[in-house]
């Protein structure tokens, strides 16, 4: 296909598009649809779609055209600099007739196809940038006309609101987990709970009564109360994991616990805790600051790092507390990321410790994983 021809029939075919995208409630399938329809739209032989992560990567790049096996022989995903970090610096549409005349064009890896005509298209909401488009390779030969930019344009738009539906709906779902839990905690104390205490009196009462009657029933009875005081025990336990966190009232330990429990949940991915020793009793205002870097990093590690496993240790020495986050992700290149980086994450994470007198290293490279580590005092 050379672009489609004439506006009809395109915007005929963006308007499904947009249909389809109003419909998804996921991330990446959304991006996926927009990455078939910008590269039929344009009538491009290549395309890609990516969303940077804020550490000088992406954390999503999805292309088409490319085969898998030379996928496989390009190697490690694309860094945001050269076009693509022009692209996400200065959120404009470039458009060109052969790329590799830019002077901002580096150049492209062993085993890359060569790729001349060239459109990058910014998918922007709220200021910040989503996601870039990069199509590549007009069909038929020749640049891409007027015409292809402005459907990819009209395109981006409508792929904006549908990532930031997709992103509100994410969040819903977790917003969703936590009322549900919450309210489920609330039932069983409620009603379960208060039950099995009312089994634990009767059956207290009846063994009582049997006493001098029936040693067999009496022995009986003392099974079940034996039981009903397990079962409230386990009830009540079980309670406490469902209800939300309260670093105040739980302490770091608990709270950290049952953040890890909500994110296992909504995210497939396993997370390892290891607490080790006996934890210092901590300030309150040092906990809440510990736990909410400790949110940041973990965070980080699953909506960007592509890992398959986090590990989260938790320790200390002498009067001061360590937390430690490590992941097996795609790692990347620190010093560029604080370089270039428009996001804030390490930098806020970096203030936070400072700020509680304490320190935070991440020791990071690309394809080697990350890992986070704060060391703060106690602050008792």
């Amino acid at each position: 296909m050379t672009g489609m021809d004439g506006d009809e029939p395109a915007l005929r075919r963006l308007l499904d598009v947009a249909l389809a995208l109003g419909a998804e409630r996921r991330a990446e399938p959304a991006m996926r649809t927009v990455l078939s329809a910008a590269r039929e739209l344009a009538g491009a032989k290549y395309a890609a779609i990516g969303v940077p992560d804020g550490d000088g990567g992406f954390a999503l790049f999805l292309t088409s055209g490319v085969d898998a096996e030379t996928w496989e022989r390009i190697g490690a995903l694309p860094r945001t600099h050269g076009i693509l970090g022009e692209l996400l610096c200065h959120p404009e549409t470039i458009r060109h007739t052969d790329i590799t005349t830019d002077p901002r064009f580096g150049y492209y890896p062993r085993n890359h196809p060569v790729m001349k005509s060239f459109l990058g298209v910014p998918i922007i909401a709220g200021g910040e940038i989503l996601a870039e488009l990069f199509l590549a390779e007009k069909v038929g030969g020749g640049p891409f006309t007027d015409d292809d930019q402005r459907l990819v344009e009209m395109l981006a738009a409508h792929a904006a609101l549908a990532v930031v539906n997709a992103q509100l709906h994410e969040r819903a779902r977790e917003l969703s987990i936590v009322e549900e839990r919450t309210r489920i905690a609330r039932d069983l104390h409620d009603s379960v709970t208060q039950t099995l205490f009312s089994l634990t009196l009767v059956t207290e009462s009846a063994a009582t009564l049997a006493a001098d009657q029936s040693p067999q029933l009496t022995t009986q009875l003392d099974q079940v109360r034996q039981l009903s005081r397990t079962a409230l025990e386990e009830m009540r336990s079980l309670v406490e994991t469902l209800r939300g966190s309260d670093v105040d009232r739980e302490g770091l330990e608990v709270a950290l616990l049952k953040r890890v429990d909500l994110l296992r949940a909504v995210h497939d991915v396993p997370i390892a805790v290891d607490i080790r020793g006996s934890l210092p009793q901590c300030a309150g205002s040092v906990a809440r600051e510990v736990l909410k870097i400790a949110n940041e990093a973990l965070a980080n590690a699953l909506q960007h790092a592509e890992a398959s496993r986090i590990t989260i240790r938790l320790d200390s020495a002498g009067n001061r507390l360590r937390l430690r986050v490590t992941d097996d992700g795609t790692g990347f290149d620190l010093a560029e990321t604080v370089q270039r980086s428009r996001r804030l994450g390490l930098g806020n994470m970096r203030e936070r410790a400072e700020a509680l007198g304490g320190t935070l290293t991440v020791d990071t490279a690309p394809g080697e994983g990350t890992q986070v580590t704060l060391e703060v005092p106690s602050g008792r």
